[in-house]
This record gives structure tokens, sequence and C-alpha cells, in this order.
């Protein structure tokens, strides 16, 4: 096989980026797209004439001449999408989260297994040159140990009728954590308030934790009146500062830390503070979702195991589903082994 013949299901937020990330990516040839609403399908056709715009998902499916679907609609759609198109011999993305729970995960991946295909989860962010970059940074040990992982996600709106906060916000952050930490997690902590008569969170926190010293935070809202994308990573040595938002300067490495003074001042908690300079790597500025489209492509022509593979993208559901269990149980620990 030389080239794959691409199906996109969904062509709401994300999808019209994902066609236009396919189309442009070598191997592959984006033949058909989905969507309900006839009004995006006349987008759809506006931008790219050449692509079939379809109001039924199923005639992808079914579809002899489609290799491999791209699934791009909500959560709850994900497992039963997936699964038809993993039983009629198609290999599969899909948006995150990748499914709604890690049963359903367990089942797709075997499946996938089983019939030889690709299963990857759109985690978009692991492809980013500032995820990149600070891999490397942690990789050749220039911040020391990892000792925390604390990430805000927040912005106003918009509120989801399905999915809390967690769910819509913290699988980026969640996906980098894993990616950048190969420590596997010990257990979470999640609380949680609703502000709406859905009873579905608004606000959330949630704790990993670690058998080590290291620990993970993350704070994710859709009620701040500013938006904050802003991700600190600390260790013995250095700390790394990850703001998305900041247009070219995304990461910087401060040479800021702590020593306890001798063995024993530790317990009188006696410590010298260090301040130095500052260091601003330069970033790859090739967009995440080209390096998604490539490496899906390239996985399936070559059956080797893509960057956002499904093990990464069921890890992050278990801590999903585990903050669903202990946000409902008033923040009681729950296990993620």
């Amino acid at each position: 096989m030389s080239n794959i013949n691409i199906g996109v299901i969904g062509y709401g937020y994300w999808g019209p980026n994902i066609v236009r990330n396919f189309f442009a990516t070598r191997a592959c040839t984006v033949k058909m797209v989905a969507d309900g609403r006839q009004e995006r399908l006349h987008l759809l056709s506006k931008i790219f004439p050449s692509i079939l715009g379809v109001k039924d998902g199923e005639e992808i499916l079914n579809n002899k001449d489609i290799d491999a679907v791209v699934i791009a609609t909500p959560v709850f759609t994900h497992f039963a999408l997936a699964k038809r198109a993993l039983l009629m011999g198609k290999h599969v993305l899909i948006e995150k989260p990748m499914t709604s729970s890690v049963k359903e995960a367990d089942e797709l991946i075997n499946l996938a297994t089983q019939k030889g295909l690709t299963l990857m989860a759109d985690h978009t962010f692991l492809y980013t040159g500032a995820v990149e970059k600070m891999k490397e940074i942690i990789l050749t040990e220039v911040i020391g140990t990892p000792l925390y992982f604390d990430s805000s996600r927040i912005n106003l709106g918009l509120f989801q009728p399905d999915i809390n906060v967690l769910w819509d916000l913290a699988p980026h952050d969640i996906s980098i954590l894993t990616y950048l930490i190969t420590e596997t997690p010990e257990s979470i902590n999640a609380t949680g308030i609703s502000h709406t008569r859905n009873q579905v969170e608004n606000i959330a926190y949630l704790t990993v934790n670690y058998n080590s010293s290291f620990i993970a935070h993350f704070t994710c809202s859709w009620s701040s009146p500013v938006k904050v994308r802003q991700t600190l990573i600390g260790g013995d040595k250095k700390m790394i500062l990850y703001n998305d938002l900041e247009p070219s300067e995304k990461v910087r490495v401060y040479d800021t830390g702590y020593n306890h003074k001798t063995e024993e001042d530790k317990t009188r908690i006696m410590v010298d503070y260090r301040t130095g300079d500052v260091h601003i790597p330069k970033l790859s500025t090739r967009e995440a979702l080209a390096g998604v489209a490539e490496d899906f492509i390239q996985s399936v022509l070559h059956k080797k195991s893509p960057l956002s593979n499904a093990l990464l993208g069921r890890s992050v559901v278990r801590i999903l589903e585990a903050s669903q269990e202990s946000i409902k149980n008033n923040g009681k620990e729950v296990r993620i082994k």
C-alpha cells in the first residue's frame, strides 16, 4: 500500500483542521467526509470540492475503498464508530479523549491488535514544538529529577452538556504529563462543582499521586474571566514554565531553585534559595496537527506504533474515569494501577 484513502467522520469544530492537514499530507487522499448538517457539507464543498461529502458516517464505514477513518465526533460516539471501523478492517484515529471508559478503550485496543490495524488517539499537543522541547529538556536532565507538574487550563465557556470540565479540558495536559513523565501514577484525588442545573462540573481540581516524591495537579474551569494555558514543571535543578498563550516564547527554563543547607538542617527547614538565568529555547513552528496526520499515515504504511498511541490514550481515559469516581465521592482517593 503506497497511498492511504481517508474518510473523516465529523466536520464540526475540529473536523476542518483535520481535513486540511490530511489533505496536505503525503501518501494519503481524503476521499470522503461525513456530517449530518447540510451547512457543514456545503462549507466542505466550497473549500475542498474534490472531497465527497455525505450525511451518514455509515457510507464511509461501508466503503471498501476507504483504508482509514478519522473520528471527530462527540466522545460518547467514539466507541461505537471506532469499533465498526475496526471490524470493517479500517485503521482508526480518534479525537481525544479516545473513549468514555477504560472498558471501551480495552475492547478497541484488543480488536485493533487482533486485526493488525493502527489505532491512534489524537492528542495533538504531543506534536507541538513546545512539548517536544520539554521532553528533550527532561530526558537530558537539564532540570534534574522532576518533582512536580502543575497545570492550569481555564477560560469562560464553552459549557458542555454531556461531559464535565475535566473530560473537556484536562485530556490535553494529562496526555502531556503521561508523555513527559514515564513513571506510572498510583492514585488520584479530584474535586469539582457544578453551577448549572445539569450537575456537570464546570470547575474541577485533579491531583495525580505517585509512589515517588513526584506529584501532578490540574486546575480546570469554564468559569474564569481570563484564559490561562500554563504549566509548571519543577525539577531539583531547574524549572520549566510552559505558557501556550505566548505567541513565540512558549517555553522558559528557569535556573531557580532551593537547597537544604546541610543534612542536619533538613529537620529545621533551613534552605538556600537560588535565582539564576532564564533560558528561552528555540521551538519548532510546524503545525502540530500536521505531525499527527503524518504520524498516523506513516504508522499505517510501516506498521509502527504512533507517538500518540492507543495505550497512551487509554492512560488518559483511566485518569479521567477515576477522576469522575473521585468527584462523585467527595474527593475520595482512587487507585489507578
